[in-house]
């Protein structure tokens, strides 16, 4: 699933964001803190014991204040990559997980590249063993063996369970990047409510293939529940399909709509559709990598 040329891939993408974005990569959106930095921040007033080599002399010179320079100290952003791997990705042509696992590659590289650390949480109702925050291009090939060795699993899917786990181990806040084909509705719109709550930054990115969306087949079929395992015989005809893509739009829309409302970034896209070339794609319009 990753071979050489795979790699060269990577590279590719990594060059074409920074071009794309004047230099600006998403592993240059980071978090600030009032400290010793070299970016001023803000004045605040002498206190004794405090550091003569910070009083702003000018501003004394003038008025006569005692005043400390505060600096912003820059830190490394923190980049959580969110991977659903219930046993509903486990489907499709192209194989929905192995596009996921493609995604989570491209955006952990583009994130090593400029020296951001990087984690990577499997989930399905609860966090899987994840592949702990890691820096720099050296860690690349172990986090893509990490990536071809994961499997699907779970009974189901639980994004709210997942993320008070999540919020609760994680050692700070930072870019969360969630991968997955959303079919945790209820479980989707907790989980990113409570990243939120948590000062989290999340970003949607939601994957599906040309089938679920538009399913072509006609006649008897018997359908199962991948997760649950409950099975249901259904005649299907024009009409069926008819209703069952009105409801996948209704869907999709009602997503898109959810976050739109609280102005969050949303990719979507199908597995048909290169890797890289959705990544770019995201990158243009969803501010995921702007500075």
């Amino acid at each position: 699933m990753f071979d050489s040329a795979f790699l060269q891939r990577l590279e590719y993408l990594s060059l074409s964001s920074q071009r794309l974005f004047q230099g600006q990569l998403l592993a240059q959106r980071r978090t600030r803190r009032s400290g010793g930095g070299v970016e001023f921040a803000e004045h605040r007033e002498y206190v004794q014991g405090d550091d003569l080599r910070h009083l702003d002399w000018q501003v004394y010179a003038r008025h006569g204040d005692l005043l400390l320079k505060r600096f912003q100290e820059e830190e490394d952003l923190h980049v959580y990559i969110l991977l659903d791997a219930s046993k509903s990705m486990d489907v499709g042509r192209p194989h929905k997980f192995t596009y996921a696992r493609q995604l989570a590659a491209a955006l952990a590289y583009i994130a090593l590249a400029d020296l951001d650390r990087v984690s990577i949480v499997p989930y399905d109702q609860r966090p899987r063993n994840s592949l702990p925050l890691m820096r720099g291009k050296n860690n690349v090939l172990g986090l893509l063996r990490y990536l071809e060795n994961l499997q699907t699993g779970g009974a189901r899917t639980d994004l709210e369970a997942v993320v008070r786990e999540f919020g609760r181990r994680a050692p700070r806040t930072g870019l969360v990047l969630l991968i997955s084909d959303l079919f945790d509705q209820d479980g989707f719109r907790a989980g990113i409510d409570r990243l939120r709550h948590l000062q989290f930054e999340p970003h949607v990115i939601q994957i599906h293939t040309q089938e679920e969306a538009s399913p072509q087949r006609l006649g008897d079929v018997e359908l199962e529940d991948i997760e649950t395992g409950q099975r249901q015989t259904l005649t299907v005809n024009e009409a069926v399909l008819r209703r069952y893509r009105a409801r996948f739009a209704a869907f999709v829309e009602d997503i898109e709509g959810y976050c739109r409302r609280y102005g969050l970034s949303h990719t979507r896209t199908t597995t048909d559709v290169p890797y890289d070339q959705a990544l770019l794609q995201m990158m243009r319009t969803s501010g995921v990598v702007t500075g």
